[in-house]
């Protein structure tokens, strides 16, 4: 049973220069871009149908701003997930993305970003966390969507920290399924 939830804001821990490995083996400190550079961690899962249904405008994403210097992060926080069915649920869902995939065994990431849900987003700079929320307003709670979204949040953070300007909203609530962070 998938447990959806809104994401209530939550305080990260600070991380000096955390250090993660992707699927093909590269290290990332995703959360410390050098100056100039966007880093953007989104909270996926295999399971939830959420976090699924937005893999088209992750991608979207990953493809339309990697010219503009942002990395994209697709972090798996599932206890229990092995390197094996991410990589079949990135074939799947996310097959020629420019992301780059994360197991977040640990929860390292998740702790350190305060993400609770997938799809959660959260944008980073070389000044630090600039956004953490939702994608869009396509989800207006849990079993209830719109058609379109009417906001994009995201895009409206990415377009904002590569501006060098201040995010308009630096905290949406995102709607999804709960992280859980219990170990099998």
């Amino acid at each position: 049973m998938l447990a959806v939830a809104l994401a209530a804001p939550a305080a990260p821990v600070p991380s000096a220069a955390l250090t993660v490995k992707d699927l093909d083996g590269r290290s990332w400190t995703p959360m410390n871009p050098a100056a100039g550079n966007v880093d953007v961690l989104i909270f996926v899962s295999t399971e939830c149908p959420i976090s699924n249904r937005y893999a088209p405008e992750i991608d979207r994403i990953a493809a339309e701003y990697q010219s503009k210097r942002v990395q994209v992060f697709l972090i798996y926080a599932e206890p229990g997930i092995d390197a094996s069915k991410v990589r079949a649920s990135f074939k799947d869902f996310h097959a020629g993305s420019q992301a780059h995939a994360i197991v977040d065994e640990r929860f390292a990431l998740t702790a350190a970003t305060g993400a609770t849900v997938t799809p959660e987003a959260v944008v980073y700079t070389n000044r630090g966390r600039q956004y953490r929320g939702r994608i869009d307003d396509l989800n207006l709670a849990a079993g209830q969507s719109r058609r379109v979204a009417g906001h994009r949040d995201l895009r409206d953070a990415l377009d904002a920290a590569i501006a060098g300007r201040p995010v308009g909203s630096p905290e949406t609530p995102a709607i999804g399924c709960v992280i859980e962070r219990k170990r099998p």
